[in-house]
């Protein structure tokens, strides 16, 4: 499944109303780590059949930033039925994101 942009318009429906765990990557497109995670995320996203994978550009979706705290990028934070389960700031393995997504 290709990852989902997600914007305060679309948060709702994809993250908190989801049937799935959704593993979401805060970022921006200045910050080199996030660039380092990108290719990692979209592998994830390709190959968990059972999960969501999204994005949140910090820059664009600043509210959503604050709502969930998120002080350093990249932050990944799971979300299983509306709720954080787990959260890592900084650059992960494949195999690191992937085992955020079995809490």
């Amino acid at each position: 499944m290709a990852v989902i942009t997600i914007t305060k318009d679309n948060f709702e429906e994809e993250v908190l109303k989801s049937d799935k765990p959704v593993l979401v990557d805060f970022w921006a497109s200045w910050c080199g780590p996030c660039r380092m995670m990108a290719p990692v995320i979209d592998e994830v996203a390709d190959e968990v059949a059972d999960a969501k994978v999204g994005k949140i550009n910090v820059d664009e979706e600043p509210e959503l930033a604050d709502a969930f705290k998120i002080t350093s990028i990249p932050t990944l934070v799971v979300f299983k039925n509306g709720t954080v389960v787990n959260k890592s700031v900084g650059v992960r393995s494949k195999s690191a994101v992937i085992d955020m997504l079995s809490v």
